[in-house]
């Protein structure tokens, strides 16, 4: 049956301050999400995560309130896209604190609204890139970078999980700084520490005389693609608690 807003033409016509224009009806977004989850690049592990079935940890209070602090936040950002202050998340936090799970759960959110997505490992996509440039690669490694430069949203997962080299931070201040200036949306999550975000970054061991030093985000990425990054993201620190996949599995 025809939908009774639109007649089935997939657009409605809205009046607003005395101006009348079209938008797009409620049931050509629903028609179109499962396609756009489809395209997304979604791996199967992630590809049902939602809010509803984040874990939030029961044993820790501290953890506990915070992140329902911080879905609270994301939940508000997913509101006023696209016109909220930044058009990116940057999710940091320790390994196996849900970082990747928040932030797929973020990008079908946005697609349920109509926005297309994408969803890329950090170390596949660096190493579909430098594929790329032999010239025998398939199309679809020559175009890794392309897609990365143009998809409407997206989600680049475990930052700076690569070796840092030359080629890798260009590679990586390439694509942050094009997506900065034309405010297209990127969500990325990272286990790295930043002093800026208020992480530690030399590390002392009781009875041992020599300091440790973490390799921090900017060593990885770089810091043009860094500063770039804290520049067009929200910034939202997951915090320190049980791995979070064993605590989903229990």
């Amino acid at each position: 049956m025809a939908c009774e807003k639109c007649g089935g033409t997939g657009w409605i016509i809205v009046e607003r301050d005395g101006i009348s224009g079209a938008e797009r009806c409620a049931c050509a977004l629903e028609a179109q999400q499962p396609d756009l989850e489809a395209n997304a690049n979604i791996p199967p592990l992630y590809r049902n995560a939602s809010f509803d079935n984040f874990v939030l940890p029961s044993d820790n209070p501290i953890a506990y309130d915070h992140l329902s602090r911080i879905l609270v936040r994301v939940k508000a950002y997913i509101r006023e896209f696209p016109f909220g202050p930044k058009p990116g998340l940057l999710l940091m936090g320790p390994t196996g604190t849900g970082k990747t799970h928040l932030a797929v759960a973020v990008l079908r959110a946005l697609i349920a609204k109509g926005f297309e997505g994408l969803f890329f490992d950090y170390s596949n996509l660096l190493e579909r890139i430098r594929a790329g440039w032999n010239a025998e690669a398939g199309a679809g490694d020559r175009s890794a970078y392309e897609c990365c430069l143009q998809a409407p949203v997206l989600l680049l997962d475990d930052i700076g999980s690569q070796r840092a080299t030359e080629w890798v931070q260009d590679i990586m201040t390439s694509i942050v700084t094009q997506r900065c200036n034309e405010r297209k949306p990127l969500l990325a999550t990272t286990n790295l520490p930043d002093p800026d975000a208020g992480d530690a970054i030399v590390q002392r061991t009781a009875g041992v005389a020599q300091v440790e030093y973490r390799a921090t985000l900017a060593d990885k990425i770089g810091e043009r693609a860094r500063s770039r990054l804290f520049e067009m993201c929200e910034l939202v620190r997951l915090p320190a608690m049980r791995d979070y996949r064993i605590t989903k599995m229990r």
